[in-house]
């Protein structure tokens, strides 16, 4: 039984004029309030205001309010009780009236379709519905009427949606609202490729813009290298489907992709801070960034993973995790790259013997032995198994799992997971290990030595110090999910005491 009035809430959605002008989707692909799976940017129940400033903004519906009130982009609740018994219903519409919600939308759910239909009998449909949660209008007169019925049986939520532009299939993949630029387009944004960012296992990212007939906007082009590409068309774009269905506020958003002869280019949202490797390693003590927005990043990083394993339509595994690939936002919010590219860059290559693939770091085990000798530079490697003809083993979320706890050790220290060190420091060389030997005797400020922020902060440092351990398990088994990392880190599961992270035969040296 519902006790109080409940509020459904009416919107008239109006295309801006210079949006219907668009010729691609480039506006709809930078707007993070799409989301076409999990809770996307902000949480359940809630719904997502794009400022000028492109920045999202979470909002609670009318008679809804925060789960947790120090978390802005977190799930609503409802201020009533909730319930309604679906053969009283029609008693009890009395209990409802509509409230207009300007400009706001539920894309991407659509559960029933119903037409042809007017305003009213939409809004019958949804009064006389206990389950209705969100029903569209749409005609030649009104571009579309938003009605949010807030009343619910249990904790289940049905939203109704139709879709009110479809975009040229001529212009987009078939599935996602990604661009297909063709290579001259690339190169006349990147003028002629001369602005490079950085480089990395798949290529090189340059700098560009994209014009529209709203503003311009910068972008990162990556051009995937040649030698790695033997895919057919079709696979390539069924990943970048995948990739492109993804969205969350700690992912880059892939925008477009050019496919022109044996070249391969991506079309990324800008992130005007660089690389977490930037901001952790190239500083001075004295610039260091601060413990609070550290921690943020440790957790940011974290539930994009959680995204990427739980939350998408198809599981991603990232399989490079790593400093260079986490890149800031205006506002210092961590963003995941190169997320799906793993599997992208290696369709059709199960016959090449390529067992470790990545940069200097740290090696996640699998069950076996193996010697800093094997790969003849004697580096370390912060790698995962790929398949290969000799090793024949699918992906895993642990491999990220390992990746993140080597990071996470990053992110509390300020330095590199490998650092040459003079001998009487040998024991400091690699991180993982010292980062153990710290924990196992008390000593985890000797990570932050000179660090009166993270000092301040003893429990929360060691508390950081016994997940990243766990992570880093040589044992895939033993290494906890990364939900059940986010648990941790928030406080709402107990970390427990953990267990010494070698479990296998791997020696390492330093060149």
């Amino acid at each position: 039984m519902c006790h109080e009035k409940l509020h459904v809430q009416t919107t008239r959605l109006e295309t801006p004029p210079c949006q219907s002008s668009l010729s691609f989707p480039i506006s709809a692909a930078l707007n993070p309030c799409h989301s076409r799976s999990g809770s996307g940017v902000c949480g359940y129940n809630s719904f997502c205001t794009l400022g000028q400033d492109k920045r999202p903004t979470c909002q609670c519906p009318k008679s809804y309010s925060l789960v947790n009130p120090d978390d802005p982009y977190g799930s609503c609740k409802p201020d009533f009780i909730q319930g309604c018994e679906e053969d009283e219903l029609s008693k009890r519409k009395d209990l409802y009236n509509f409230e207009v919600l300007i400009n706001t939308d539920w894309p991407f759910s659509d559960s029933v379709l119903q037409r042809p239909f007017t305003e009213e009998l939409c809004k019958e449909a949804c009064m006389g519905d206990c389950m209705c949660s969100v029903a569209i209008f749409s005609s030649a007169i009104l571009n579309a009427v938003l009605l949010v019925a807030i009343c619910f049986s249990t904790s289940m939520i049905v939203q109704y949606k139709k879709k009110l532009r479809r975009v040229s299939r001529s212009e987009t993949s078939v599935e996602t609202n990604l661009r297909c630029f063709t290579y001259e387009e690339l190169e006349e944004a990147t003028n002629g490729f001369d602005k490079e960012l950085g480089r990395g296992a798949f290529g090189i990212v340059y700098e560009g813009v994209v014009n529209n007939t709203c503003s311009e906007t910068r972008v990162a082009v990556k051009k995937l290298n040649n030698f790695l590409l033997d895919q057919a068309h079709r696979e390539f774009r069924n990943e970048l489907n995948v990739i492109g269905l993804t969205h969350h506020k700690n992912l880059v958003r892939l925008l477009g992709f050019c496919e022109g002869g044996s070249e391969r280019l991506l079309v990324y949202e800008y992130m005007s801070n660089g690389t977490l490797a930037s901001l952790l390693f190239n500083a001075d003590e004295k610039q260091k960034p601060s413990w609070k927005l550290r921690l943020e990043l440790a957790i940011g990083i974290a539930r994009g993973l959680v995204y990427l394993h739980e939350e998408c339509i198809t599981r991603i595994i990232h399989c490079d995790i790593k400093p260079q690939n986490i890149l800031l936002d205006d506002y210092f919010n961590a963003r995941i790259s190169d997320f799906g590219l793993a599997k992208l860059m290696n369709m059709n290559q199960s016959k090449t013997n390529t067992g470790i693939r990545g940069t200097k770091g740290s090696l996640a085990g699998f069950g076996f032995s193996a010697t800093s000798n094997a790969a003849a530079t004697s580096q370390f490697v912060r790698a995962e198994m790929l398949p290969t003809s000799h090793l024949v083993r699918p992906y895993e979320a642990q491999v990220d799992v390992y990746s993140y706890g080597v990071v996470l050790l990053e992110i509390i220290s300020c330095r590199r997971c490998v650092q040459e060190m003079e001998q009487e420091d040998e024991e400091k060389a690699i991180l993982t290990d010292w980062a153990y030997d710290c924990y196992k005797d008390g000593a985890v400020d000797a990570l932050v030595e000179g660090d009166n922020e993270a000092l301040d902060d003893k429990e929360k440092l060691e508390k950081l110090v016994m997940i990243a351990i766990w992570c880093v398990q040589e044992d895939p088994v033993l290494r906890p999910s990364m939900r059940n990392v986010i648990h941790m880190l928030e406080g709402t599961v107990e970390v427990q005491v953990p267990a010494y992270p070698s479990q296998i035969s791997i020696q390492y040296s330093l060149i």
